[in-house]
């Protein structure tokens, strides 16, 4: 079977897995099979409901990782689809799937990559490693990516050059990549009121109309500029609960939930005393939880940002735009250890949306792209 072919129906059998998160259901196994079939020493380190893979080649030398994950967010209403969502269709050039673009296409384009570097160089002069978690889209309650993390720092197993595959390209692959991401702090908060009956207002205290003032203090504060690198901070609410479901009740407490996304010129400390001096200017009688998801991280050094950026060019013949844009991803967590970061993936157009799905030809050349870094890499170190 062709290379390009191996590549596709290993991504088609990983796509058919339903793997929502923190579910692996048995990615993993696929390719630590593959891995290992490289020589690869394949370690599973799981932590609560979250299954990991880290696997290694190489001896001596700079440690050179590529991150990724296996668990995907929910299809939505399967009829809606143009394809049932974990039959990895394809179409023309399209393969359909949920996952295919966040990230599946990525970790195939790795492994990939990688076997034709390692099948041109026995012994190249970095280590590298493939490290894959089952839980980046859900929640800190499964467990996270981060334990893994502290036990390598630990070890003194410290990851030099990273390379996460999130879809970071925004109109064709590798025209984005990530050199840094702002951090995300969310918060829950309940309001309490009194209760009672909606026609005696001078009886209760409505928790909804109290949220008001606050709701609108926070959407109009500048939390910071930003800089040249970061997006200011911005403010968003998710979620509000209130309510009995009767027209007549005034309900006796509100829960809100939000999301900070802050740059690094604000902090969880700096967040935490603004927002927390706006409720105390309200008087307001309510309960306050935070959950820190990671801070932000910045990419500064050239070396390996130059080795990604030339080795784009060398394959697409276009140089990419560098940013710190999007969401948040694990590799806040390697940032704990100083690594020089580069995120870059497929076109992200599709990603967590109905039909979601992934160009075959550009992910041959996100596949030449990988390759080409560790070419590269491996010229220098």
């Amino acid at each position: 079977m062709r290379p390009s072919i191996r590549m596709i129906e290993f991504l088609k059998s990983l796509v058919q897995i339903k793997s929502i998160s923190p579910n692996d259901n048995g990615c993993l196994n696929l390719i630590e099979k593959e891995l290992e079939n490289l020589n690869f020493q394949c370690k599973r380190i799981n932590y609560m409901n979250v299954e990991n893979l880290y696997a290694t080649i190489g001896n001596s030398g700079k440690l050179f990782c590529f991150l990724g994950h296996t668990d995907v967010v929910p299809s939505g209403p399967e009829d809606k689809w143009k394809y049932p969502p974990f039959s990895a269709t394809i179409e023309d050039d399209i393969l359909y799937g949920r996952g295919v673009a966040d990230m599946k296409a990525p970790v195939a384009a790795f492994i990939e990559a990688t076997k034709e570097f390692l099948n041109s160089n026995d012994e190249p002069n970095f280590r590298l490693a493939i490290l894959l978690t089952s839980n980046e889209e859900g929640t800190s309650k499964d467990g996270f990516i981060d334990k893994i993390i502290d036990k390598m720092i630990k070890d003194n197993e410290i990851i030099d050059f990273c390379l996460v595959g999130e879809p970071t390209s925004s109109e064709k692959v590798a025209d984005c990549v990530r050199i840094g991401r702002r951090g995300s702090l969310g918060g829950y908060l309940k309001i309490y009121g009194k209760q009672g009956h909606i026609a005696y207002p001078e009886k209760v205290v409505n928790p909804i109309l109290l949220s008001g003032d606050l709701i609108s203090k926070l959407n109009n504060k500048i939390w910071d500029n930003g800089n040249i690198s970061f997006d200011p901070t911005s403010f968003q609410i998710s979620n509000i609960n209130s309510g009995t479901g009767a027209h007549n009740v005034v309900p006796g407490e509100l829960e809100l939930v939000f999301n900070f996304r802050f740059s690094p010129e604000s902090s969880e400390e700096s967040l935490k005393h603004d927002f927390e001096s706006i409720l105390n200017d309200l008087n307001l009688n309510c309960d306050l939880k935070w959950d820190l998801n990671g801070n932000p991280y910045y990419t500064k050094d050239n070396f390996f940002k130059d080795i990604v950026s030339n080795s784009i060019q060398e394959v697409t013949g276009y140089k990419p735009e560098f940013n710190a844009k999007g969401g948040t991803s694990d590799g806040r967590f390697v940032a704990k250890m100083n690594s020089e970061i580069i995120e870059l993936g497929p076109v992200n157009k599709s990603i967590h949306q109905i039909d979601e799905h992934v160009k075959i030809s550009e992910l041959w050349t996100l596949k030449d792209i990988y390759k080409k870094i560790l070419f590269n890499l491996n010229q220098v170190l």
